[in-house]
């Protein structure tokens, strides 16, 4: 790598390097970040802060199902049960699930308490 020092007439000293060493210098800064996640990816999913989750249930959520619902069945839950834990009646979690009601912040943070996940994990995807 070349690079040529330019200093300005305020004394600040510049670095101009040819195209092809940027780009590969903006690369590398991009895989290390890379790498920099996926190390505290796999730090916090061994601490049982992280999980994998079923490409099914992915899908699933991409298209467009209700998270709660995807969530509540991943976790062998029956709506019940799930209402019990998050303190809710089940005609309000079926509605929830239904997309016949959204939830108030307070609900979804119940719900995602009673399901070890994020709020943000239970927002339906268009939102």
């Amino acid at each position: 790598m070349n690079a040529q020092i330019i200093v300005t007439p305020s004394g600040e000293r510049l670095a101009v390097l040819a195209e092809a060493d940027y780009l590969a210098l903006l690369e590398a800064a991009e895989d290390a970040a890379d790498r920099d996640a996926l190390r505290r990816f796999r730090a916090a999913r061994e601490a049982g802060e992280e999980e994998l989750l079923p490409s099914e249930l992915v899908d699933r959520i991409l298209a467009g199902e209700s998270p709660v619902r995807v969530w509540r069945e991943h976790r062998g839950l029956t709506a019940q049960a799930l209402a019990e834990a998050g303190g809710i009646a089940q005609s309000y979690l079926s509605q929830i699930e239904t997309g016949k009601r959204s939830g108030t912040l307070e609900t979804m943070a119940k719900l995602a308490g009673a399901l070890g996940v994020l709020v943000d994990d239970l927002l339906p995807t268009g939102a």
